[in-house]
């Protein structure tokens, strides 16, 4: 039997939104200095992820923030591959723009034993993972938003893709709109039956 494909997934704007600022309602936990906020749906979805998938976390965040909002949102640490955050990132710079980010660079993953054509990243940054556009979902930034519905497109999709070999050689781009349209087109469907 083949092994499940592991799913990397991003903390803030992609499973949670941290701010200095509480929003107009109470946040879910409180991670001094900020206010943290889940993305609706967030308990569901890594419930089903963790079940289909390899899970690992991967934040450019600091390894303490990491830590403690990684045990906010798991019951089990040790279900995870691993968590990384900022001190596991690779610095790189935009010289025309003269600005720095964290890289995700999956070769470090690579070099952990798992075969990147079955590797699945999410992130609300594509900057992160700009050397490895092929095993990127890119989401939605969630600025706190409780009808986001951002992570139930998110799981339709990656049961489609956990079913492909090499994830690379799947087009990504636009991939919520595909699903948005094929809805549509049910839909239309459906009436036109009627």
């Amino acid at each position: 039997m083949e092994q499940q494909h592991l799913l990397i997934l991003d903390l803030d704007e992609t499973l949670v939104h941290a701010t200095n600022v509480p929003l107009s309602r109470a946040p879910d936990f409180e991670v001094p200095p900020y206010a943290l906020y889940l993305r609706p749906g967030v308990r569901e979805f890594l419930d089903w992820a963790l079940e289909t998938f390899r899970v690992a976390v991967w934040t450019s965040s600091s390894p303490k923030y990491a830590e403690i909002v990684t045990g906010l949102l798991f019951d089990d640490l040790s279900k995870l591959e691993f968590v990384w955050a900022r001190d596991r990132c690779t610095p790189r710079r935009d010289f025309e723009r003269d600005v720095w980010w964290d890289s995700k660079s999956l070769h470090k993953v690579r070099r952990r034993g798992f075969d990147l054509r079955r590797v699945l990243a999410v992130d609300d940054n594509p900057e992160k993972y700009t050397r490895s556009y092929g095993n990127l979902i890119s989401v939605t930034p969630y600025q706190g938003s409780p009808n986001d519905d951002e992570l139930r497109y998110l799981r339709r999709y990656l049961e489609q893709l956990a079913l492909h070999p090499n994830v690379r050689s799947v087009e990504k781009r636009f991939w919520r709109r595909r699903l948005e349209d094929a809805d549509k087109s049910v839909s239309s469907n459906y009436l036109a039956g009627q």
